[in-house]
């Protein structure tokens, strides 16, 4: 994983690193002429605090379930888009735990709030100038968040171009379609096989989450 900060996920570029995996080998450009542009949607004006409870209350959900407890959590704080932490650790948490959330996921979630308000969650500015690797790093070090949930920030707000999310199953899983393989590789394997597709391994996991079954 490179530590560019800056990214270019402009249409140009998708085009781009569409135009390089298919480059890569057969398999990839059939897959890409199949399923046409990447239309990669990243919510870049999130601050990290709300990106990082918002992947925890997904977490290990379909999109529905966590739809509805999200949905909950937020009815808790009417009049604003999303509560701040010290509106989140301000509330009673068994009326956080009745939105659905398990005890462990509450706890990481206050944790994230605490952590913001300890300045360990930097601010979108901060987040924005600090390298993926800083980032993991420093976020990792909180209850209840490992890397796939700051992959999956870096991803989806900060916009990093160069992130490939080895522990997800959808990725492993899309690689072993692609190839027609017997076993989706682990993840130290899918890392190595990954390298060749830098700088564009976030839109590589994009195309890998759209292979379909078979």
């Amino acid at each position: 994983m490179t530590d560019t900060i800056a990214a270019d996920l402009s249409p140009r570029a998708y085009r781009q690193a569409a135009q390089f995996l298919s480059g890569q080998d057969a398999d990839w450009a059939s897959h890409i002429a199949t399923v046409g542009p990447c239309r990669h949607e990243p919510k870049p004006a999130r601050e990290p605090y709300e990106a990082l409870v918002r992947a925890i209350a997904y977490q290990q959900l379909h999109a529905k379930a966590g739809d509805a407890i999200l949905g909950r959590l937020l009815a808790l704080y009417p009049g604003t888009s999303f509560p701040s932490p010290e509106q989140l650790l301000a509330t009673d948490p068994e009326l956080q735990r009745a939105c659905g959330f398990s005890a462990t996921k509450l706890a990481t979630i206050r944790g994230i709030a605490q952590a913001a308000v300890d300045d360990i969650v930097p601010n979108l500015d901060e987040a924005r100038r600090l390298s993926d690797a800083a980032l993991i790093e420093r976020l990792i070090s909180l209850r209840g968040v490992g890397r796939w949930t700051v992959e999956m920030f870096l991803i989806y707000s900060l916009e990093r171009s160069d992130i490939l999310p080895v522990d997800d199953f959808g990725v492993r899983e899309g690689y072993r379609r692609l190839k027609g393989l017997e076993k989706a590789p682990t993840p130290r394997q899918m890392r190595e096989i990954g390298e060749v597709w830098s700088p564009w391994r976030t839109v590589a996991a994009w195309y890998l989450w759209r292979l379909p079954s078979r």
